[in-house]
């Protein structure tokens, strides 16, 4: 078999010697939009400001990290557990696993898979016999399982932050499925951004460092409680449904990060 020998920027990140290089064209800062979070620490490493940075994307990008810091930092959310993890296909499912979690949690319950997106991967969960027919399917992945809030059913609210401070807010509803995600089907219309709703938004975007974020707030018995934090957040439906720039915004706050403002 013949070798191929690929140039150097096909691999825009190596490491050489005692440190990692990386083509940077030239460029000044870095909006990054991507999950590779290999290439951001990197750029980071290089000395370049990047928005968002890797500590906010890998917080995001794994639920269980991410509903760790914001336990750390107080923010109110839906009592999680971590779920099992496995090494060989061959594990088997405790007798106790499903019995002591909805004790805990409840039933039903959700179960996410970490590190998926749009909705994907997050489960409703009713009954030891659907939860044993899930774990098969995920048990090799990072999972969690959380309190079912059943008053947000099909609707939840997201709120843009940038810079830390809140910019806006709207409701996603969804009428056939539990879920939310505009990207699922669900619909999109501006929300009042009232004092509690900010301060929990607020408090979650602190809480993993995001310059920008999206932070999705669920409708609990007692209040706001929020669901988890996205680094990368689509913003488009964000922007019909409430008029606000959020491109523009964010410009502007890079902007001001850079001149020190």
């Amino acid at each position: 078999a013949e070798a191929e020998i690929l140039p150097t920027d096909t691999f825009p990140a190596r490491i050489e010697g005692n440190r990692a290089q990386i083509s940077l064209n030239g460029y000044d800062f870095c909006v990054f939009l991507d999950k590779d979070r290999y290439i951001l620490r990197a750029i980071e490493q290089t000395g370049m400001p990047v928005f968002n940075g890797y500590r906010t994307v890998s917080l995001c990008d794994d639920k269980m990290l991410g509903a760790l810091a914001l336990a750390e930092a107080g923010v109110p959310q839906p009592k999680t557990l971590p779920g099992p993890l496995c090494y060989r296909p061959e594990a088997a499912l405790g007798k106790e696993t499903y019995a002591r979690a909805a004790a805990y949690l409840g039933e039903p319950l959700i179960v996410k898979e970490n590190n998926s997106s749009l909705g994907a991967g997050v489960h409703l969960i009713a009954g030891e016999e659907e939860f044993a027919a899930l774990w098969e399917r995920i048990k090799l992945r990072s999972w969690l399982m959380q309190e079912y809030i059943a008053e947000s059913r099909g609707r939840d609210v997201r709120v843009i932050v940038i810079g830390g401070r809140a910019i806006g807010a709207m409701q996603r509803t969804s009428a056939g499925d539990f879920r939310s995600n505009v990207a699922a089907g669900g619909s999109a219309a501006a929300f009042p951004l009232g004092e509690e709703l900010r301060a929990v938004a607020e408090g979650a975007a602190r809480a993993v460092g995001a310059h920008f974020c999206g932070v999705d707030v669920l409708f609990g018995k007692n209040g706001y409680l929020v669901c988890e934090v996205n680094a990368n957040a689509f913003f488009g439906a964000f922007e019909k449904a409430t008029g606000i720039n959020v491109a523009r915004a964010y410009a502007e706050h890079i902007l001001a990060a850079l001149r020190g403002a």
